[in-house]
């Protein structure tokens, strides 16, 4: 109701409902990128995208570079380019086949393109090397891959990620999913109302990061 009449007090300000509908939008992305974060940025990737044509002109004039072919690697992943970059994680593997993160990288590009079998193996090296790997980020991934196909190991890789990151409350909303799919709701809404308290817990600068998983739970759990 309220948003409601803020449109028409914007409609006859501005004198145009389109516009006052995008500063409505604009208002509310804004509000949403302060602290919540449903909405991607709209800034990101255009970062992206020039740090990435740097680093090509980069492997270019040095193709022996691996640090820079890694990062280049790691943006891809975040563009969603998983081919190109397992194939570049796979050339730099046979020098940096005792770096965690690559390992760990290589198993997400598998998994990311239909191969789990393989996918699982690489991230379990890289975690056997080193379980504290992306603050455990990739045993909260093999979770989610399993969520349909083997509950057993979804449980298994949610406790391996709670044990290194007890304060993650996307894990525990996971959870909730997985108990909620599995028809056991009672244990659903305590893994939500977990969500909730650990939010509570947490220092305010974590709580940005945290908070879109702590409303979801909330509505979950009523």
């Amino acid at each position: 109701m309220m948003k409601f009449i803020g449109f028409l007090l914007l409609w006859q300000i501005l004198g145009n409902p389109f516009v006052a509908l995008l500063l409505i939008f604009f208002i509310l992305y804004v509000l949403d990128r302060r602290f919540i974060g449903f909405f991607p940025s709209l800034t990101k990737p255009f970062k992206r995208m020039r740090k990435t044509s740097s680093l090509r002109q980069q492997i270019r004039l040095n193709p022996n570079d691996v640090s820079s072919k890694y990062e280049l690697a790691s943006l891809l992943l975040e563009r969603k380019k998983y081919s190109e970059a397992n194939q570049i994680l796979t050339e730099i593997l046979p020098r940096m086949d005792q770096d965690s993160h690559v390992l760990c990288d290589l198993g997400l590009t598998y998994i990311k393109l239909g191969d789990i079998g393989v996918g699982e193996k690489y991230i379990l090296e890289g975690l056997n090397i080193n379980p504290r790997t992306g603050y455990g980020q990739p045993y909260l991934e093999l979770a989610k891959v399993f969520t349909q196909s083997d509950k057993d190991k979804t449980y298994h890789y949610l406790k391996e990620f709670r044990d290194i990151h007890s304060s993650s409350c996307e894990s525990y909303y996971l959870l909730g999913k997985l108990y909620e799919q599995s028809g056991r709701k009672e244990e659903a809404k305590e893994a939500y109302k977990e969500v909730i308290e650990i939010y509570r817990s947490l220092p305010k600068y974590m709580k940005r990061h945290e908070r879109k998983w702590a409303m979801l739970s909330r509505m979950k759990s009523k």
